[in-house]
């Protein structure tokens, strides 16, 4: 089969090598769409991965062609995505089920072979079975969205966020009566958007928050907040306007509810608190780029305003209906979330190096860079 493969540092190869065999509990994919994930740059051109050679890619759907021994026949021909996490299944966290805490996974992509190539081997366990009209693409960017359910989740847990579930075992046609007046009427903020910023803004619009402000750095950002739904009074570009004064000015001087810092740079960081209001929350989403210093007058503020500062990793996969992946299916099957909008540039496979390329060096505007192999 055809893969990229990355055999060190700024050393990615388009070659042959063999089709992978699934072995006790794994399934064969023939990879259909994989995106690339930010993370997939510097894996790729500066760190390099836990080991070498390496097939990266971790956002990824297909369809299962092959099964292994013990994996139930009904799976043959299915049309899946990936949860790419996999857990030791034994340590604390995953025996209460947060297996996206596991002290000891495994993971596609980055520490065994992923989606940048024809085929790859999954467990059975990862796999999530897609609705007919959820596309292989919107499939691919089930682990981002599911990484921007959880951290929403982090911050308004009084939403059941689809747990309700009718005796036919399908979801509830409509969960929204869950999410009490005090969470719809917060005050949200979302700094960075980004492609995880960018769908947190999708997901709190479609859950019908009300008052939500985008704060970002880009024209063709602010031009799909508003495709969100984001009023034009709401968005802050940070090139232009302090954000602090302009947080203030909308918050009459006290700052907002809930903070979503999805940029993870220190200066955000103290942004974040500094425009939080007392008693709110701050959660920090974004991978960060150094050391995450904080500074004596920040910490007074956490404690003076006695600040909630929750961090969020993942999403939470445990293959029921309350779990964040469900919750991003639920709503795609029902045509609620529209996350194709997001995927600014599309290449084969032979040409998904000129996707990285451009995302590393920054040459086009993007958002989600997709690879489509049919």
């Amino acid at each position: 089969m055809k893969a990229w493969v990355l055999h060190g540092i700024d050393n990615l190869v388009f070659e042959n090598v063999p089709t992978p065999t699934p072995g006790l509990g794994e399934v064969l994919i023939a990879v259909k769409a994989v995106g690339i994930c930010g993370s997939d740059i510097p894996r790729i051109y500066r760190t390099g991965a836990h080991r070498h050679p390496l097939i990266p890619g971790h956002e990824f759907s297909g369809e299962v062609v092959g099964l292994g021994e013990d994996v139930d026949k009904k799976w043959l021909g299915q049309r899946v995505g990936v949860f790419p996490l996999i857990p030791c299944r034994v340590c604390g966290p995953c025996q209460k089920k947060q297996f996206e805490m596991c002290r000891n996974y495994d993971y596609l992509g980055s520490r065994r072979d992923g989606g940048f190539a024809e085929y790859v081997v999954v467990p059975v366990w990862n796999l999530i079975s897609l609705p007919q009209q959820v596309s292989f693409e919107e499939a691919a960017m089930l682990e981002p969205m599911a990484v921007a359910v959880h951290a929403m989740r982090r911050m308004l847990p009084n939403k059941d966020m689809g747990a309700a579930v009718h005796a036919t075992g399908k979801m509830a046609i409509s969960d929204r009566e869950n999410l009490p007046d005090e969470e719809l009427l917060c005050k949200i903020a979302v700094c960075g958007l980004g492609t995880i910023g960018l769908l947190l803004l999708m997901f709190l619009k479609e859950a019908g928050v009300r008052e939500v402000y985008a704060i970002g750095n880009k024209d063709f950002q602010k031009e799909l907040a508003l495709k969100l739904g984001l009023e034009e009074s709401c968005y802050c570009d940070s090139r232009r306007q302090n954000q602090h004064q302009w947080l203030m000015e909308r918050t009459g001087g006290v700052g907002v509810d809930r903070y979503f810092e999805c940029v993870g740079k220190k200066e955000t960081y103290a942004l974040a608190v500094d425009g939080t209001a007392p008693a709110g929350k701050v959660v920090l989403v974004g991978n960060p780029y150094s050391d995450m210093t904080l500074e004596k007058e920040v910490y007074w503020k956490i404690l003076r305003n006695q600040l909630t500062v929750f961090g969020t990793w993942n999403s939470s996969y445990t293959r029921e209906f309350e779990d964040d992946w469900h919750y991003v299916i639920e709503r795609l099957d029902r045509k609620k979330i529209f996350p194709a909008a997001m995927i600014s540039q599309r290449f084969s496979l032979e040409n998904l190096a000129r996707g990285l390329e451009l995302m590393r060096d920054k040459t086009e505007d993007y958002v989600k860079v997709m690879g489509l192999f049919e």
